[in-house]
């Protein structure tokens, strides 16, 4: 039987090392990738840790002092040496960062959980796009932490795609709105005998309704009169109701009271998007004093 011998094993991070007892090359892999909390069954590759020298034949295994240092990989990591320039830590800014671009990233977590808010979205999916037992390893976490902690930095990324878009939204309202109150006022200009018919100037307010005499205009027109109304103007006119708004307008219970739902709808359509962005953005702070606490 093949003497049992004694070595040492680690993560390609360093932070996990293990001293291991074994016969043979395969059994080392086996068991230290037990030890080291890898997935049943999966890949790995023995290097040497001080020089990075693949060892895949069982003969040139035997061969090695006892205590030999290993390191076991999977399939994407690569072997870089230890810099030891701040106490052994250095392997933070070790060579092979651009085969695992999380790792000054999980660092920064680390130190600031909050640092979450400063961090941009390619750096959040980089992070939730790690490898969840490497990721705990980096941060000090338990592997079902670590899993936590992607799920939230996935629930951040979500949340800032929604604010984002409604944003846009919101913009896209802006810019469409005021597009048809230039068209609006394009359209009065020739027309000043309809303002002659209310029998007053364009910017002036009428007395006998309270509404801009623009305002009125806008309601007598044919098309979509409610998106080119101000909120204030809309919530002015869902207020007076059918009866005094059919006064006001001089149009039939039918045409007015379709007006008025239609200026309801819109805004209470207004009045939602502004709760979607408050509630997106109490959502994020929210997040972020959970974090820094």
């Amino acid at each position: 039987m093949t003497d049992r011998k004694p070595c040492k094993v680690c993560n390609f991070t360093r932070q996990k090392s293990y001293g291991v007892v074994v016969p043979s090359l395969d059994e080392l892999k086996l068991k230290g990738s037990e030890f080291l909390g890898f997935s049943p069954g999966q890949p790995v590759t023995v290097v040497l840790d001080n020089d990075g020298t693949i060892v895949e034949d069982q003969a040139y295994f035997l061969c090695l002092p006892l205590d030999t240092k290993f390191m076991l990989l999977h399939e994407k990591e690569k072997w870089s040496p230890v810099r030891r320039v701040d106490g052994g830590t250095a392997w933070m800014a070790r060579d092979s960062i651009a085969a695992a671009p999380w790792l000054d990233l999980a660092q920064q977590l680390k130190r600031d959980l909050a640092s979450i808010i400063l961090m941009s979205d390619e750096d959040l999916q980089t992070l939730v796009d790690a490898p969840s037992i490497e990721l705990a390893s980096a941060v000090g976490f338990q592997e079902k932490k670590a899993q936590d902690l992607q799920e939230t930095l996935q629930r951040v990324l979500d949340r800032r795609e929604e604010e984002r878009q409604s944003k846009e939204l919101l913009q896209l309202y802006l810019k469409a709105a005021e597009k048809e109150g230039g068209q609006q006022a394009d359209q009065s200009r020739p027309g000043q005998e309809e303002a002659g018919d209310l029998g007053v100037e364009t910017m002036e307010v009428d007395s006998g309704s309270g509404f801009v005499s623009r305002t009125l205009m806008v309601l007598k027109g044919k098309t979509s009169p409610e998106t080119r109304l101000s909120t204030e103007d809309l919530q002015m006119v869902v207020t007076r109701g059918v009866e005094a708004m059919e006064r006001v307008l001089g149009l039939d219970r039918t045409r007015t009271s379709a007006l008025l739902q239609a200026c309801e709808a819109e805004l209470t359509g207004r009045l939602q998007q502004i709760q979607a962005v408050q509630s997106i953005r109490g959502s994020a702070q929210l997040d972020g004093s959970r974090g820094s606490s």
